[in-house]
């Protein structure tokens, strides 16, 4: 996931000179302390908290048992990661559950946050856990945004109460099956009675924060009484989006943030500003476009991420979704034997594929591993395809033995696959780098992690 990748950089950089400094004087923790405040700055980060932050860091950097210390630059490091992991809310807040079901989730956020497709992959989620869901349409405003719901809901196996609403004429008319409040209202009631233990509204956004909206979703909240108040706002939007969730927050008392496009190019200053400016935490993230891409936010990754140290240990859960037990022993034996095959590859192949690109994960390793790792290029569903074609086009002998692939067998798997010498010598030399990054993770302890 790329989470602000230009702030990684620079601090990675500022780091980078403090850990070939040897000994470190108050002097140059300043003036690193000075380059680490203009990258949050430029990231977008409120600047009261960039302060704060800075102040805290530059408290704790300057002690004697720094200064004095053999490696005192990690040490600065292990500070801005603690501070950091502090400023994102320091643990994992786990969502609500209502001890007497159904427990209710209102979700709220402007136009354009990715609410709609969040309560989807929420949903997805839940649906994941066991849970019987319903997805609630309130937003009777926006075109086509019932319809969305529909399609959001069907991919994620849940079904949706719409209360018969349909899009307003205009100029706007009041309709009595066309009213948020009463379809949130009858919906609730609808999966209390039909055994359904969580439920899911989605509302209606606006443009831009105004009273009318305000007001509804107030009215909302009061004849629901849900469980928790969900604020979905977009990470790429930064500062507005802090701006947001503060006025959201004075009026609602939310519970907690949903943050999306995580996955983006975000300079990342929402996520380390609303914690601090709301005091409501993040409970989940959006890392991706598909159903899947959605994940608890842990404050001490999120903060490894944004230092460049990786994230293994999230990794190891989607893992844990898509690869069984009895699976990941199979795989580790042939590690252990060296009976990879290009077959197998194939299997791992669209097990990666359900985790997310190897791009993502090789990203969240890459710290963890010390940035020996790299994959080239990104695999899409063509290239997917393609590659399948590739070995599917050799001979058993030659799947168990790709070094025996030379210029004729490769010239005729080519012809069979309609594919060309270059794209098989990309797909093994693809083959090569994830048995190494398998044998790296084996190296880490990663099946005792995900199954310990």
């Amino acid at each position: 996931m790329a989470f602000g990748s230009s702030l990684t950089e620079k601090l990675k950089h500022v780091f980078a000179k403090l850990t070939r400094s040897g000994k470190l004087t108050e002097v140059e923790i300043k003036s690193a302390m000075r380059e680490v405040k203009l990258a949050l700055l430029e990231a977008d980060v409120n600047f009261a908290v960039v302060k704060s932050f800075i102040n805290a860091v530059s408290e704790k950097a300057v002690g004697a048992q720094v200064l004095e210390s053999i490696t005192p630059g990690q040490m600065v490091i292990s500070i801005v990661n603690d501070e950091l992991t502090a400023l994102l809310g320091k643990v994992n807040e786990k969502l609500v559950i209502s001890p007497k079901p159904p427990s209710v989730y209102m979700m709220c956020g402007l136009q354009g946050a990715g609410k709609t497709t969040f309560c989807g992959k929420f949903a997805h989620l839940l649906k994941g856990q066991g849970k019987k869901v319903l997805l609630v349409a309130c937003d009777v405003y926006r075109p086509a945004a019932v319809q969305q719901l529909r399609v959001v809901g069907k991919s994620a196996g849940a079904e949706v109460f719409d209360g018969g609403a349909f899009p307003p004429a205009t100029p706007p008319v009041a309709a009595h099956n066309n009213n948020p409040v009463r379809i949130a209202s009858e919906g609730v009631k609808f999966g209390s009675k039909n055994g359904y233990d969580t439920i899911i509204i989605d509302t209606a956004g606006r443009l831009s924060i105004d009273e009318a909206l305000m007001k509804e979703l107030i009215e909302m909240k009061r004849e629901i009484n849900p469980t928790e108040i969900l604020l979905t706002v977009d990470a790429m939007t930064g500062q507005d989006a802090v701006n947001t969730a503060e006025r959201f927050n004075a009026a609602l008392d939310i519970t907690g943030v949903l943050l999306t496009k995580l996955d983006g190019d975000a300079r990342g200053g929402a996520a380390l500003s609303i914690r601090a400016v709301t005091g409501k935490p993040i409970k989940f993230c959006g890392t991706g476009e598909k159903l899947g891409d959605i994940e608890p936010f842990y404050p001490d990754r999120i903060a490894g991420r944004i230092l460049g140290m990786g994230d293994v240990l999230s990794i190891i859960e989607k893992a844990k979704t898509v690869v069984s037990e009895q699976e990941a022993a199979q795989m580790e034996k042939k590690m252990r034997e060296n009976s990879f095959t290009l077959e197998d590859f194939l299997v791992q192949f669209d097990s990666l594929k359900k985790m997310g690109s190897l791009d993502s994960i090789m990203e969240s390793l890459g710290g963890a591993m010390g940035g020996k790792m790299k994959i080239d290029g990104k695999i899409d569903e063509e290239q997917m395809k393609r590659n399948k074609a590739i070995i599917q086009s050799m001979t058993p002998y030659e799947r168990r033995n790709p070094e025996v692939l030379k210029a004729s067998r490769k010239q005729r798997i080519a012809k069979g696959s309609g594919t060309s010498i270059q794209e098989i010598n990309a797909l093994l030399k693809q083959f090569e780098q994830s048995k190494t990054m398998m044998k790296q993770l084996q190296s880490m302890g990663g099946r005792r992690r995900l199954f310990g």
